[in-house]
């Protein structure tokens, strides 16, 4: 609980804030955050939000945004009326990025009411017509009237904007419930439009994220609760389905972390729901990277590298301005025009328009090693050279694969040769000759924390290997294989997936196993930061330079 001294400077905020809400020309946007533990914000820790630069100012009261909260479960927490948007004690949700990105980007004052209770199911607790359990549903309801009435009785002007639903992991561990989820969450939705007196209150609902230990070992259950989410999507216009599943997650250690999204996880589930909100009201709009120039000579001959992989070659926690701050990584924080770059990471979540420059194109101000990568190429004088890069940080090899798996949705194959024969074709219809240089995949990160995959990585990515080559009619394409260490955890340990990967390339004369293991500590498991992230890069052009 605060202080008395800091609760009376809350109050005096939120007094302001009321008032200039009511004398305001613009009406109070309302935003409603609900859901299970991953909107919470379990195992985010409000101490460590200053290491990511995009969003450390976010441990702050953010005085322009009202905020109004129960969470929990026996013994739920409770705001107490409204106060300036904050942490919720030593943890945190996806409100805190989502407030700051939004308000942003608007004149008119907004509020979000956040209920959310952990191990929480649709089936039962948040039920609308029968609740069981926790029963949060007449609960929620009770908590948004008393908010939206307490702004009523100031006289503040308000509009519902916006309902952010995450949840469905447990629904899917329930035989009943699992198999209902389609039809439970159409009936909340309606269920709630009927009760909140909002026929056209549009909903954005969540991904469950796949990064995590449970995108491997509940993947067929996962797929069941996606499958349904995006059905209801697809079937009323005013639902939307939110990509999530790229977002940052931490590993190992403290119980619980194989299934929530920490902290940098929730700051950037925040601005999924923000940037697909200010879309749907045209306020969103990305700043265009174009090439100065084409710089390439008619007719002249351009070496592509294709760069792919998941976290660490997308670039999970490596960010812009660290490059800015960091003496010797300057220049790689700025837009190369001598490289043509085209990208598309997170899955699709976010895609070049055509080629741009070489530069940082991350989805939360971060880059991956490209940037080392080519700088190492040019320092040695390789010039005519393009960069197209595809990842997808939520995946697994076998994701990879012809074969795919039974989470049809996240099969990638198909959309990684497609992408490789567009780079190709665009560069061929500007006139040039084209050389694939080599295909980079870096391995080392998900599937190595978990014994059935980590058995089965060097056979699954043959199997990409030797199909690409087929459908690329390139029967001696080079491909680079990089390898961070893996996890070093007891039972793990039974496979030597570094000795699996070393045989994979002695059988095959066109694999490079790089050993990528003496890059700077990480802090996180898994998870390589700015610094590994550069080293990443030159370790690969090196690898490239120095084969035969």
């Amino acid at each position: 609980m605060p202080s008395n001294s800091a609760f009376r400077s809350a109050l005096s905020l939120v007094i302001l804030l009321l008032a200039g809400a009511a004398y305001g020309q613009e009406p109070t946007r309302v935003f409603i955050f609900a859901g299970q533990s991953n909107m919470v914000g379990t195992h985010s820790r409000v101490a460590d939000i200053q290491r990511f630069p995009p969003f450390a100012s976010l441990a702050q009261p953010q005085t322009d945004v009202l905020f109004s909260y129960k969470l929990g479960r026996e013994e739920m927490i409770d705001s107490q009326g409204w106060r300036p948007l904050q942490p919720t004690g030593d943890f945190f949700g996806p409100e805190l990025s989502f407030g700051q990105h939004v308000a942003k980007k608007l004149d008119s004052p907004i509020a979000i009411i956040k209920i959310a209770s952990g191990g929480t199911t649709l089936g039962e607790d948040w039920n609308p017509d029968n609740p069981g359990g926790f029963k949060l549903y007449p609960l929620a309801l009770k908590h948004i009237r008393d908010s939206l009435a307490d702004l009523e009785n100031k006289n503040v002007k308000y509009q519902l904007e916006g309902f952010m639903w995450h949840q469905g992991e447990n629904d899917m561990f329930d035989q009943k419930f699992k198999p209902a989820y389609e039809k439970n969450l159409k009936n909340f939705i309606a269920s709630w439009r009927r009760d909140l007196n909002a026929p056209n209150l549009k909903f954005y609902v969540g991904e469950l994220c796949t990064k995590t230990i449970w995108g491997m070992d509940n993947r067929d259950n996962m797929y069941a609760i996606r499958t349904a989410q995006k059905a209801v999507a697809a079937a009323d216009p005013l639902v939307e389905y939110i990509a999530t599943s790229h977002d940052a997650v931490e590993i190992g250690g403290e119980e619980g972390l194989h299934y929530h999204y920490g902290t940098l996880g929730q700051l950037e589930h925040g601005v999924n729901y923000a940037q697909a909100y200010l879309r749907t009201i045209g306020k969103e709009v990305r700043t265009k990277r174009v090439l100065k120039a084409w710089p390439y000579a008619p007719n002249s001959k351009i070496k592509l590298f294709i760069l792919a992989g998941q976290r660490n070659m997308e670039g999970e926690r490596s960010f812009t301005s660290e490059l800015q701050q960091t003496q010797g990584y300057e220049k790689l924080a700025q837009d190369n025009h001598q490289i043509a770059y085209k990208y598309s990471v997170g899955g699709g979540f976010k895609e070049s328009t055509g080629w741009e420059p070489l530069g940082p194109a991350g989805p939360y101000e971060t880059f991956g090693p490209e940037l080392s990568f080519a700088q190492t190429l040019q320092e040695v004088g390789h010039a005519n050279i393009a960069i197209a890069k595809f990842t997808h940080s939520g995946s697994q090899i076998n994701d990879w694969t012809p074969a795919g798996s039974s989470a049809k949705d996240l099969n990638l194959y198909e959309k990684f040769h497609q992408f490789i024969q567009t780079s190709i074709q665009d560069l061929k219809d500007k006139g040039h000759d084209v050389e694939l240089a080599g295909i980079f995949y870096h391995v080392g990160e998900n599937d190595t924390a978990f014994y059935p995959y980590r058995n089965n990585a060097a056979r699954w990515l043959h199997s990409t290997i030797t199909k690409t080559r087929q459908d690329l009619a390139l029967p001696s394409l080079q491909w680079y294989v990089s390898q961070q260490p893996p996890v070093d955890q007891e039972g793990l340990n039974r496979v030597d997936v570094t000795g699996q990967l070393t045989a994979m390339a002695e059988t095959d004369p066109h694999v490079t196993h790089i050993k990528a293991f003496q890059l700077p500590p990480q802090r996180e498991k898994l998870v390589l930061d700015t610094p590994g992230v550069v080293e990443l890069g030159k370790v690969l052009a090196n690898a490239y330079l120095e084969t035969p």
